[in-house]
C-alpha cells in the first residue's frame, strides 16, 4: 500500500464514521417551544441544509404551530413531513410556512423532508 492509498483509506473510514455518527448517534439540543397567551406553542424552524432547531419540545394536549423558514434551495428541502400527524406540506423557498396540529400523546415524533434526508424531532411531554 502506498502512502496516498493509506491517506485515502484513512480519510474514507473517517468520513464513513462521521456520517454514521451524524445520522444515527448525534443528539441535537432540544429547544422548548414558546407559549403565547392563548396556550398556542410556537417554534420557528429554519430550513437550510437541515432543520434548526432540529429538536423541539412541546406539551401534549396543547396546539402547536411549527413555522418553517426555508432558505435552502435544494429539492430535498421543498417539503416537510410529520407522518405521525398526517401532515405533508410544501415549503416555498424564501417563505415561512406554518403547520398546526395538537399532539395528544407524549413521545418523540420525527419530522423529515420529503426524501427523509433532513430530520428533526418533536419531543412531546405530558402536562
Amino acid at each position: 500500500m502506498t502512502l496516498v492509498e493509506g491517506i485515502v483509506m484513512v480519510g474514507s473510514v473517517s468520513a464513513i464514521a462521521w456520517l454514521n455518527w451524524y445520522f444515527f448517534f448525534a443528539v441535537p439540543k432540544t429547544q422548548q417551544a414558546a407559549v403565547d397567551g392563548a396556550g398556542l406553542q410556537e417554534a420557528l424552524v429554519r430550513v437550510d441544509g437541515g432543520y434548526s432547531p432540529s429538536a423541539i419540545q412541546v406539551e401534549a394536549g396543547r396546539p402547536v404551530r411549527l413555522s418553517f423558514d426555508r432558505a435552502d434551495t435544494s429539492g430535498c428541502s421543498e417539503e416537510v413531513v410529520l407522518p405521525d400527524f398526517g401532515i405533508r406540506k410544501f415549503l416555498p423557498t424564501g417563505a415561512v410556512t406554518s403547520v398546526e396540529f395538537t399532539p395528544t400523546q407524549a413521545g418523540t415524533y420525527q419530522f423529515t423532508c420529503g426524501m427523509g434526508m433532513l430530520r428533526g424531532r418533536l419531543v412531546v411531554t405530558s402536562r
